[in-house]
This record gives structure tokens, sequence and C-alpha cells, in this order.
């Protein structure tokens, strides 16, 4: 594959994660720079089609599948994650009262661990958002 084609291939795989998360997280870009350095394009874009499937296809709709995928995440413990998402959904038209909810309703179903993680990055998202850093190229990283 040349690597005109190849740079193009890498750029739709951002394009549809900065489509559902408003930005392309930097395990993503060391993850598309491995593949196009090993010729191993077509895992990621297979990865971003699913990805891509679940996300905006679901019948839940963007918002909701966001606010989703950060509950799941702060239950189980995963941090980097579910920061990314917890944007994920601010970019998708959730609200910062959502997020709240979502770790409210991770204490009754994981605890307050899972509850002090949520009230944890919606502190760094609200401080993020009046500092209007909020879509960092970093994605949620450079929180």
């Amino acid at each position: 594959m040349t690597d005109d084609t190849s740079a193009r291939r890498a750029e739709a795989v951002r394009d549809r994660y900065r489509s559902t998360l408003g930005a392309v997280p930097n395990g993503v870009q060391e993850r598309l720079r491995l593949a196009q350095d090993f010729d191993r394009l077509p895992t990621e874009e297979a990865i971003a089609a699913l990805r891509h499937i679940v996300l905006t296809d679901s019948p839940l709709g963007g918002r909701v599948q966001q606010l989703v995928h950060f509950g799941q995440l702060l239950a189980l413990g995963r941090a980097h994650p579910a920061r990314i998402h917890g944007q994920g959904a601010l970019h998708a038209g959730a609200g910062i009262p959502d997020l709240i909810g979502v770790a409210e309703t991770a204490l009754i179903t994981a605890g307050v661990p899972a509850y002090a993680l949520g009230t944890e990055i919606i502190a760094e998202l609200t401080a993020a958002e009046s500092r209007g850093t909020l879509t960092s190229a970093e994605g949620a990283e450079g929180l």
C-alpha cells in the first residue's frame, strides 16, 4: 500500500473517532502509527467500523450510548477510558447533570469507588469546560 493511501485510510479512522468522541485519543494515535508502520491498518479499520456501528447506529443514540459506556467503565474502575467516554458524552449532547446521574447509578451498582471515580472525572471535565480546554487534541487525556 502506498504511503498516501495508508495516510488517507488512517485519517478516515481518525475521523470516526472525532465524530463519536470529538477528538482522537492518544492511544488510538499510537495504535494507528504502529498499524501503518507494520502494515496492519485493516485491524484498526475493523475496530473503528465496529465502534462506529455500536456507537452511531445504536437504537440508544449517541448521547445515551456514550453515557452507558461512561457508566460501565466507572463500574470497571477504568479511569482513562471513562474520561474519554465522559468527554464523548458531552460531545454527543449530554450535560454535566447526566454524567452526575450516571456516577450516582454507579454508586448503587458498583459502590463508592465507582462513584468517587465518576465525580473525579466530572470535576475534571467541568474544570476543562470552564477553561475552554475540553476538546484538546488528546481527547480527555489532556484533562
